[in-house]
């Protein structure tokens, strides 16, 4: 595998009189892909939680097990950042990125095609689990780009533009949906009409990713912007081994497990919102199908001027230090949290709002601690970095609110889950904490050094 995906060659690097040209002209189609293919990731990832209503109706499915079978996306997608991260690290980002996808769309059109793929629990655990592992190809490839075209001063806002990709995929699904059962009055289309947009881009961004910018003659980045880390040696632009990436850069990182902690606990708050919300609004709220789908577009798309404004709080209020803005958007969600839970039914104008800024407030720390763990390590080694997070993110957050928070719905009720989301909350913030003295003594260095 590892050889079919190995990184495009370095070529001669161009005359001095092209090389502005060709860098400004790659920056932008480099992003471009890496945001409409990341975006086509999320068209293609939580679309089973819009089907759970469906599946618990019509075919008697408890909470609790459709938890079990939710969790897999977690699992496999958890090992599969970590694992895969990896093997992205040594590896062309144009294959890897639009390979991944391809896969995943795969599933999604099994899923909502063939009949026996909702027969059973562990039917539906396979394939959720096959298509978290393809999950898992996507943002360790768009790291392993994102450090290798954008330099340290401009990341907080290229970063966070880039973290809206998967506000904008994740929310098309809702109205995907409703558009699907309009053309088909088939609940199925849920998975099969964003996976021929996911299969279509996948094919798009095979013909238009690029790697990195010495295989398209340019410099490296950070000798092209004059942008240099304060550790940066020039062995950094070398390949490593996945010995070296794992052993010297990330296992023994303490700032990177404190945020990989932490990092659990935010994803249990971002899904265990997400993934139950159609459940919850159609139980509790009584809200429709259609107003359940509205608003988790708007939960998603909230995130949009929500990560772009905490990128910039990061880079502008902070001066490039990422724990003061997550702790700040972690106390604002936990706040958000609370109206959510406690807004009595009969308010659905409340329970929207509360949904729109849980949205507008969480992917600003999800944003902020993979941008954190890139920083923290050098660009060879940066998606197994953002891989370990996503590991902790996945199967210590994500699974959490899928089988435990499902469990916990079944055995204690609605009040039992919201007890859990608010106590993770309130460690998540906790753990971020553990970073700032680290990052005021680095940016009092970083300083001294200009």
């Amino acid at each position: 595998m590892i050889g079919f995906f190995k990184p495009a060659k370095h070529i001669p690097r161009l005359s001095k009189d092209k090389i502005d040209t060709e860098y400004t002209h790659l920056r932008w189609q480099v992003f471009l892909s890496i945001f409409i293919g990341y975006a086509g990731y999320y068209l293609v990832r939580k679309n089973f939680s819009l089907a759970m209503p469906f599946l618990i109706e019509e075919q008697g499915y408890s909470k609790g097990q459709l938890g079990v079978a939710l969790s897999a996306v977690s699992i496999a997608y958890g090992l599969s950042k970590f694992l895969m991260g990896n093997v992205s690290d040594r590896s062309n980002a144009r294959y890897f990125l639009s390979c991944g996808l391809l896969v995943s769309a795969t599933v999604m059109f099994v899923f909502g095609l063939v009949p026996w793929a909702t027969s059973s629990i562990t039917v539906i655990f396979i394939l959720l689990f096959i298509n978290g592992w393809a999950q898992g190809m996507g943002w360790p490839a768009c790291g392993r780009t994102m450090v290798h075209w954008f330099s340290g001063n401009e990341r907080g806002r290229t970063v966070s533009t880039w973290n809206i990709a998967h506000n904008v995929g994740g929310g098309l699904i809702g109205p995907l949906f409703i558009l699907g059962m309009a053309w088909f009055n088939d609940w199925h289309s849920a998975f099969y009409v964003p996976a021929a947009f996911a299969a279509f881009i996948a094919v798009l961004i095979f013909f238009t990713m690029k790697d990195t910018p010495q295989s398209c003659g340019l410099p490296p980045i950070d000798e092209h912007r004059d942008d240099y880390p304060i550790d940066y040696e020039d062995k950094f632009e070398q390949e490593f081994s996945a010995k070296e990436i794992f052993f010297e850069y990330v296992l023994n990182n303490k700032l990177l497990w404190y945020i990989a902690i932490a990092n659990a606990f935010v994803y249990l708050i971002r899904y265990g919102v997400l993934d139950w919300a159609p459940t919850y609004l159609h139980e509790v709220k009584n809200f429709s199908v259609d107003k359940s789908s509205w608003s988790y577009f708007l939960y998603e798309w909230a995130g949009i001027p929500g990560t772009l404004l905490c990128g910039w709080i990061s880079d502008k209020w902070f001066k490039g230090r990422r724990s003061p803005a997550a702790i700040l958007y972690m106390f604002l969600v936990l706040i958000a949290l609370l109206v959510y839970w406690l807004n009595p039914p009969g308010h659905p104008n409340i329970d929207i709002a509360a949904l729109i800024a849980i949205g507008f407030l969480i992917y600003g720390p999800v944003m902020l601690i993979g941008l954190y763990a890139l920083e923290l390590v050098p660009k060879k080694a940066a998606g197994t970095a953002a891989g370990l997070t996503g590991l902790f993110g996945y199967l210590g957050g994500a699974v959490v609110a899928n089988i435990a928070l499902g469990y916990t719905l079944d055995a204690f009720g609605w009040n039992g889950g919201f007890i859990l989301l608010v106590c993770g909350c309130l460690v998540a913030i906790a753990l971020i904490a553990m970073t700032i003295k680290h990052e005021i003594a680095h940016h009092e260095k970083k300083s001294a050094a200009a």
